[in-house]
């Protein structure tokens, strides 16, 4: 059979072109994806180790199975201390969620509306905010807001915000990201922004209401609002590539929990334990049920599978923005899940 010669050349330009794109394939990320799958997490999270992660802590949680704790690596690099499954560690974003819930929460109690703008929650904001007047609550929990990201500001990083209100100015006085409800872009900025409405509606902190409306009736111990909270030497260690320093200090704002507790949350946050009546309603018209975690030192990855009733965990204390650090991680929690689903069909 004759072949049709455009198609044969266009079929030698794509295998050429393959070829001329591997090489700029990260080639870790590709020896991390293709190695064979172990058969077990453990095995997983100490061949994970040899990326270059300080340490790896894993927690799954597979219904009608009792929960699994997995470590490796170093909690304390300086002090050789090995990683340990049940160590503090800082969740970062993770803690929007706990947000989101205690925020249906409160609208539901009506104490919210979703449908009130930032010029009526924050008239002080009116001016530094652009479109201060379109922008609702709403918006603001469902990252559609437009309000800029603090993280992104030019100095953030060069010159890191030594408080909250710092921070906060970070993402003031600039231009919309975009108008608002037009598109999604992550906002740091604006859950900062629910955090302290929260506060201000409850006349207290939004770490308490958390505290007394989730983590005490779903009997977690090990979760708190501050790394003040807690006994620093229970904390995981968190590094930064190249800096011998632990961050374990900084960013004192958001929460510290264990895997289990996360993961117990996660559950509960899925399965709707975490609600009252009327509640789950409202939270997934605002929010997600799963998120990933980031901070200088620290990244963290949190998911319930349904497919096979399973919740994992990933946490890991090595960060390295200008590297591939992010993307190994995501590569190993996704080979961890594989390991875990394949045992599930085993079984």
């Amino acid at each position: 059979m004759k072949k049709n010669p455009i198609k044969e050349t266009l079929r030698i330009l794509f295998i050429l072109a393959s070829i001329g794109s591997l090489y700029f394939v990260p080639w870790i990320l590709v020896k991390a994806w293709i190695l064979p799958l172990p058969d077990s997490v453990q095995e997983q999270v100490n061949e994970a180790i040899t990326y270059d992660f300080d340490g790896m802590l894993v927690y799954v949680d597979q219904a009608g199975k009792p929960p699994e704790y997995y470590a490796a690596g170093w909690h304390d690099r300086k002090n050789k201390i090995p990683a340990d499954p049940h160590a503090l560690f800082k969740i970062a974003s993770i803690t929007k969620l706990y947000v989101a819930v205690a925020t249906a929460k409160l609208v539901h109690e009506k104490r919210l509306s979703l449908d009130k703008t930032v010029a009526e929650y924050f008239p002080e904001l009116v001016g530094r905010i652009e479109y201060a007047d379109q922008i609702t609550l709403r918006m603001m929990l469902q990252h559609r807001s437009g309000i800029p990201n603090f993280v992104d500001h030019p100095e953030y990083w060069s010159n890191p915000p030594k408080n909250k209100e710092e921070t906060l100015a970070y993402g003031l006085d600039l231009p919309a990201t975009f108008k608002p409800n037009t598109a999604y872009g992550y906002s740091n900025t604006a859950y900062m922004l629910i955090s302290d409405l929260v506060d201000k509606v409850l006349g207290y902190t939004h770490q308490q209401y958390i505290k007394e409306e989730i983590l005490i009736p779903l009997g977690l111990k090990n979760t708190f609002g501050s790394i003040h909270e807690v006994n620093i030497d229970d904390v995981m260690s968190g590094y930064y590539v190249g800096y011998e320093e632990d961050q374990k200090t900084d960013f004192s704002g958001l929460m510290i929990a264990t895997a289990e507790d996360v993961g117990i949350f996660i559950r509960a946050l899925n399965d709707g334990s975490v609600f009252n009546e009327g509640e789950q309603e409202i939270y997934s018209s605002i929010y997600v049920y799963k998120h990933t975690g980031l901070l200088v030192g620290y990244q963290s990855i949190a998911e319930y599978h349904e497919d096979m009733d399973t919740v994992v965990i990933q946490f890991n204390n090595t960060t390295n923005f200008d590297g591939y650090d992010w993307n190994l991680a995501e590569i190993m929690y996704g080979r961890i899940v594989k390991i875990v689903r394949k045992r599930a069909d085993e079984d």
